[in-house]
């Protein structure tokens, strides 16, 4: 590498790429960093929380804005927030949860920026009734391939505001954020958890409970096979009232202690999540978690993984990938009996398989999401077998109209994607149109065949 580069990866760790980066401190010297004299292509870059190549540009450049973190305004009487686009969930969490405000939608983790949420339109378990990230998004300010800065809304250049949301920050680098928080009545959440036999009694109880939560998610037992196969632990929740709270905490209901996080301190040389330790563990955690409600707080149902850091090291140094696989609702079914099976039949130990429910899409060019369900696994990697393993992977997804999400991949290839996005098109038109010479590439829109 030559002086300036970095190795940069995904939070998979897997693929690796060297990128020349630099850590803009102010608005301004992002729009700087512009500059047609720097030359070579770009790609803005939060905390690497996206799992693939999305936030990397193998020998390019790469604009890291982790340090664009300072909010500019918030009214308390409708919850809108404006904030510097390296603005941190987590940030924005510890100011205003206090408040009695919260995040109207969030990812599984709170080490996000608010410009990775935009151009990944996150969403969380709560999508059946309130959709993506982008729906709270009043304004997006974008600094654009010759310099220029604009604000995009709905009413404001919408083309590229629909763009921008999801599109992988490929449209420009977005300085700042304007969106709704909205209240909650505590720092917990009431959660029924209910176990289930097989996947056709998970999904019918999605079926019979999402309309009465706010929030739905399902634990996937990925090791299960035959009658077993697709057997969970469903978790459905809402917010709790301040009567529902431990005594301690009725009096301070949006008071949350600061928890110690722990550190895995290592790469080990291989792997620790083998089929066999992962099968062990899943059998533990589906016999632990019988039917009954909880209350619990927003850390340990929203982000449970956040309480470990480097938790991505357990895979060893070839990383993983996570394959998050989304099908219609006509569709789901079938689908994911197929996709699991695979999964089975493979031996592919995914230690985390998460099941959600799914509602509309917003009107992104790239969305992601419409009614159905997601299933997100992750998976260790081995050269050549995952690869084969995720080729038939999207070949079942093709099969029932299913897509997969761009924030997670890391293999896909172009034909698959352009068979799964088919607004492509308009988003590539709306590309040309704010950026002609492809300022914006990461190794993620090369792979893909975006430009």
């Amino acid at each position: 590498m030559s002086a300036g580069e970095r190795s940069l990866a995904g939070w998979g760790r897997q693929p690796r790429t060297v990128g020349s980066v630099s850590e803009p401190t102010t608005l301004a010297v992002a729009r700087e960093s512009i500059a047609p004299a720097h030359g070579g292509s770009l790609i803005p870059r939060g905390l690497g929380r996206a799992y693939g190549d999305s936030a990397c540009n193998d020998h390019g450049r790469v604009v890291v804005c982790e340090r664009l973190d300072r909010f500019r305004s918030f009214d308390p009487r409708t919850g809108l927030l404006e904030a510097e686009a390296g603005t941190s969930l987590d940030a924005i969490i510890r100011t205003f949860l206090p408040r009695g405000w919260f995040l109207p939608t969030t990812p599984g983790t709170r080490q996000v920026t608010l410009g990775g949420a935009v151009a990944a339109d996150v969403h969380g378990k709560n999508h059946h009734h309130r959709g993506s990230f982008g729906g709270f998004v009043d304004v997006i300010e974008l600094c654009l391939a010759d310099g220029s800065v604009v604000r995009c809304s709905r009413d404001q250049h919408p083309d590229l505001f629909f763009a921008t949301l999801g599109g992988m920050g490929l449209t420009g680098l977005i300085l700042a954020v304007t969106f709704r928080l909205v209240p909650v009545p505590s720092a917990w959440v009431n959660v029924d958890y209910r176990r289930t036999r097989d996947l056709e009694h998970t999904l019918a109880t999605f079926a019979e409970h999402d309309a009465r939560y706010e929030h739905s998610v399902a634990w996937i037992d990925c090791m299960a096979r035959g009658r077993r196969l697709g057997r969970s632990i469903a978790m459905h929740g809402s917010e709790a009232a301040a009567s529902d709270l431990p005594v301690p905490w009725r009096g301070r209901p949006w008071d949350l202690s600061v928890r110690r996080a722990h550190t895995f301190p290592f790469t080990p040389p291989c792997s620790l999540l083998s089929p066999t330790t992962v099968r062990i563990f899943n059998e533990l955690f589906y016999h632990s978690h019988g039917s009954g409600r909880r209350v619990v707080d927003i850390h340990s149902y929203f982000y449970p993984l956040d309480g470990i850091h480097h938790w991505n090291r357990m895979y060893g140094p070839s990383g993983f990938i996570q394959y998050q696989a989304f099908f219609p609702r006509e569709s789901s079914h079938a689908g994911l009996r197929r996709l699991l099976g695979e999964i089975v039949r493979s031996g592919a130990a995914s230690f985390l398989a998460v099941l959600k429910s799914c509602g509309p899409a917003d009107g992104a060019l790239l969305s992601y999401l419409e009614p159905g369900h997601t299933l997100a696994l992750d998976i260790p990697y081995a050269r050549g077998t995952i690869d084969d393993l995720c080729h038939r992977l999207d070949r079942i997804l093709l099969d029932h109209g299913g897509r997969l999400y761009l924030a997670k991949d890391a293999m896909m290839g172009p034909t698959t994607f352009r068979a799964m996005y088919p607004r492509l098109p308009e988003f590539l038109t709306v590309k040309r149109r704010y950026d002609p010479n492809h300022l914006f590439s990461s190794s993620q829109s090369r792979r893909l065949g975006i430009e």
